[in-house]
């Protein structure tokens, strides 16, 4: 495996419900409805509309959660600690989209269980040692030694069942073994984690931004793995950004895909038309090495720069704005709003700038072919299925 966004659909709002049938009937009044896509406006300052008293919008979370969910008071006071931090506002539609996510990636279990992990384990060890060339019988020998929680590394990792336990598992090996930090390369595997299945990368990243609102008890990583990090870097790579999107079901493969992917796709179609040639809308527009731009165009850019004398920029210029491709300011570049004029010109009609990022799935944990528009589809089914948990006002 990671948003600041906006609000959900307007025709999905639905009247708050007063009183929630687990607690002492409070009335929650509906707030102002919000953007269509519901997210903030792209390029100013965010605007929210005004949240219900604290004790209602607790009623309202907890309302909304599934039946069989337990501790409902520990998620909904969680969940509202993370909106509150973040400003995001504390709405049916807003509460609705990050609890599918929730429900899909861990059915509400705060470190989900893998099936299989200790197989995927050894199956990762075997892969990295041939790739390091580092000997099986040198794995073997090391995974016999004893760690420091007093197991041996091998009873461990027949024991696995769930990713903080996998985490905590590759720390001792990249510190405590001789192969470690080569067969790791000094970084735990280990890239997303918690109920809301969270990028570490992108939760390390937001706390360098913006201050972690708890009391850290060791590291940022190991907060991704607790209930209440989870949840509010997950809500806020789901929901704290502003994203171009008319239907929800783009935020949620954005979620998946990364921020702005579907945009991305979208622009990748209209290049694609222009340029008379197939383009894979998969939502990223540069090559990237450890996470950095490469200087290595990626065909995205080739094919920006063969259309050059028609969008009258020049290859630094595309550069440039290709440069801006995770963020809201591409919208409104040059080389965005010119593509999609002459493509349109070009084919005489209007193009979405909302399209499903075509990705396929590929993680140890995934034994079946899954795609990103899978995954969207799954959470907006979800968050429909919410929805239907706030009654109307009569």
């Amino acid at each position: 495996m990671p948003n600041p966004q906006r609000l959900l659909p307007g025709a999905l709002l639905l009247s708050l419900l007063a009183g929630c049938a687990s607690v002492d009937q409070p009335v929650v009044q509906p707030g102002p409805r919000p953007p269509p896509d519901m997210a903030r406006p792209a390029n100013s300052p965010p605007v929210w509309p005004k949240a219900p008293e604290e004790r209602d919008t607790k009623a309202l979370v907890a309302k909304l959660l599934p039946a069989s969910v337990k501790d409902k008071n520990g998620w909904a006071s969680d969940l509202h600690a993370a909106f509150t931090h973040l400003k995001i506002p504390q709405l049916p539609e807003t509460y609705c989209a990050a609890l599918a996510v929730i429900e899909q990636e861990s059915t509400y279990q705060v470190d989900p269980v893998v099936p299989n992990l200790p197989d995927i384990v050894w199956r990762e060890l075997e892969q990295r040692g041939a790739k390091y060339g580092i000997p099986k019988l040198l794995i073997s020998a090391a995974m016999l030694k004893t760690s420091p929680d007093g197991r041996s590394y091998q009873k461990r990792i027949d024991s696995l069942k769930t990713e903080k336990q996998l985490n905590a598992l590759f720390n001792d090996m990249i510190t405590e073994l001789p192969f470690g930090e080569k067969m790791f390369a000094d970084a735990n595997p280990v890239h997303t984690a918690g109920p809301m299945q969270v990028s570490i990368e992108f939760a390390e990243q937001h706390a360098r931004e913006r201050p972690y609102p708890y009391r850290l008890t060791s590291n940022v990583r190991d907060e991704v793995f607790t209930r209440r990090g989870g949840l509010y870097f997950g809500s806020a790579i789901l929901l704290d950004y502003p994203a171009p999107y008319t239907e929800v079901v783009y935020r949620f493969a954005d979620f998946n895909a990364g921020r702005y992917s579907s945009r991305n796709a979208a622009f990748q179609n209209a290049l694609a038309r222009l340029a008379g040639q197939a383009l894979t809308l998969d939502g990223d527009l540069l090559r990237y090495e450890k996470g950095q731009p490469s200087d290595q165009p990626s065909n995205v850019e080739i094919a920006a720069r063969r259309q050059g004398s028609r969008l009258k920029m020049s290859p630094a210029e595309i550069r440039r704005d290709l440069l801006l491709e995770k963020t809201p300011a591409f919208n409104i570049s040059p080389l965005f709003i010119r593509v999609f004029a002459q493509a349109e010109k070009a084919g005489g009609e209007a193009l979405p700038r909302q399209a499903m990022p075509q990705i396929d799935l590929k993680s140890p944990k995934i034994s079946r072919k899954l795609t990103t528009e899978w995954f969207a589809r799954r959470v907006e089914g979800r968050y429909r299925a919410c929805l239907t948990r706030v009654e109307p006002v009569i």
